[in-house]
């Protein structure tokens, strides 16, 4: 099946910013599930709200374009009514980590079998450049005119503490990469989140003075290292890419039907 085939092409062109990098997670992405070999009918994307839940609107999957921060909810009831599926949840900053955050650590904490995909823009896009949970200190944002002073989640970090058994960083500068690592964590079974640093020229790198989208791949290119390389141990400041985290645990599903069939005696 050609990359084509996996897209509502009826939907485009996308509605996103010119040089946004959501449209590169989206082509990773698909890209993932291509060489995957995934049939359209076992996978379910569900999204909440923002730029990056519009890529649920151009997948030819079984797709929810649900409410805010709840996508994980949503996703973890489908989980659990349909097993088999494959589980795609593509969230931004606030569907993830603000208004999101609560189910993000729990779905973690359960290891549910679903690939959360953290776009990671800095920045609150389609509401007008507020400043969001992973902005970090001395942004400029249309809430932060003398810049910010709250501190940014690390995301990795974050996954890591709650539970996941697959966590990954990449960014749209890596777009290959991106797709190995979104290949892997569909694979795994539990928790996985691929966090992929999405330039959003508009908002963020207009008021940071970062640039235009070639400009802010450069940075990916130029602030970021592979676990392991040298670069990384002369410069601890550069950010880590790559796979923090590969565990096998018991997947929530599996474990609930365990107890079911217990509890009825191995009736099932």
């Amino acid at each position: 099946m050609a990359i084509k085939d996996y897209l509502r092409q009826r939907f485009f062109p996308h509605i996103w910013c010119p040089g946004c990098g959501h449209g590169i997670v989206l082509s990773s992405l698909l890209h993932a599930v291509e060489e995957l070999g995934l049939a359209k009918n076992d996978i379910v994307m569900t999204s909440g709200i923002g730029c990056s839940a519009r890529i649920s609107g151009y997948v030819d999957f079984h797709s929810l374009h649900t409410l805010h921060g709840r996508a994980l909810a949503f996703a973890t009831g489908v989980k659990l009514a349909k097993p088999a599926l494959n589980l795609l949840v593509p969230m931004g900053d606030g569907d993830a980590l603000a208004i999101g955050g609560n189910h993000f650590i729990h779905a973690a904490r359960r290891n549910i079998n679903i690939t959360a995909i953290v776009m990671n823009n800095r920045i609150y896009g389609m509401t007008g450049g507020q400043f969001s949970p992973l902005s970090g200190c001395g942004k400029r944002a249309t809430t932060a005119p003398f810049l910010t002073i709250d501190q940014e989640f690390d995301v990795v970090k974050l996954a890591k503490a709650a539970g996941a058994s697959f966590v990954a960083r990449s960014t749209t500068y890596h777009a290959k990469e991106s797709t190995l690592y979104l290949k892997k964590a569909i694979m795994h079974k539990g928790f996985s989140v691929v966090e992929i640093l999405s330039q959003c020229p508009t908002h963020y790198g207009r008021k940071n003075k970062e640039g235009d989208a070639p400009d802010m791949l450069e940075l990916y290119k130029d602030t970021t290292a592979k676990l392991g390389s040298k670069a990384l141990e002369k410069n601890p400041d550069l950010i880590p890419r790559g796979i923090f985290v590969e565990e096998e645990r018991g997947e929530y599903c599996e474990e609930y039907d365990k107890l079911v069939d217990k509890a009825m005696g191995g009736a099932r």
